[in-house]
């Protein structure tokens, strides 16, 4: 399974196509969205390339590639718009043996972790700013960080797992960390 992990599209169409042209170029099998894919909220400006009605329509096309939880910036409205599932809190995921449960980040995150087994990972959006720690018992958060509002002096940027490693990537192609298990 190689999957690729995003959050925060926020309605970016630029972004939203570099990673759908991303997701076919390295041929990954399932393209996991960590929520907040439409509105940018209020508390966020407009990305650049704020256009949800393309967005609407690029991620439509791909609905059989798409694993999605929602973001606090994801509402019922938008799944009346989506063709595939967005309202989802969470998703558990087996992947190579590998624990991990995807969320947005809003309800469950590092320093609100729901319970966890020894060893689990705790995959996050929201925050827009990439991270890879240690918590816990053996566990792992691991947050894609924005691929349209970064944060904290982060650049854009997205996870690709595989051969049960995650590995964050810029939007430049430069490695930001790889976390195999």
């Amino acid at each position: 399974m190689k999957l690729l992990i995003c959050s925060d599209i926020h309605g970016d169409l630029s972004s939203a196509e570099f990673i759908i042209n991303l997701f076919h170029t390295k041929g990954c099998d399932k393209l996991l969205l960590l929520g907040d894919v439409l509105y940018h909220g209020p508390r966020n400006d407009l990305p650049d390339g704020y256009n949800p009605k393309g967005v609407i329509e690029l991620l439509n096309k791909e609905k059989d590639n798409i694993l999605a939880v929602r973001g606090n910036c994801d509402t019922e409205v938008d799944q009346m718009v989506l063709d595939f599932p967005i309202l989802a809190d969470y998703a558990y995921l087996s992947l190579d043996g590998i624990s991990v449960l995807a969320t947005h980040g809003h309800k469950y995150s590092l320093s609100s972790p729901p319970p966890m087994k020894k060893g689990e990972i705790l995959l996050c959006g929201h925050t827009h700013v990439v991270r890879c720690e240690s918590f816990g018992e053996d566990n792992v958060y691991l947050n894609p960080g924005s691929v349209s509002i970064p944060k904290e002096n982060t650049k854009k940027s997205y996870i690709v797992y595989e051969n049960r490693a995650f590995t964050a990537y810029g939007f430049d192609g430069e490695i930001i960390f790889k976390k195999a298990f």
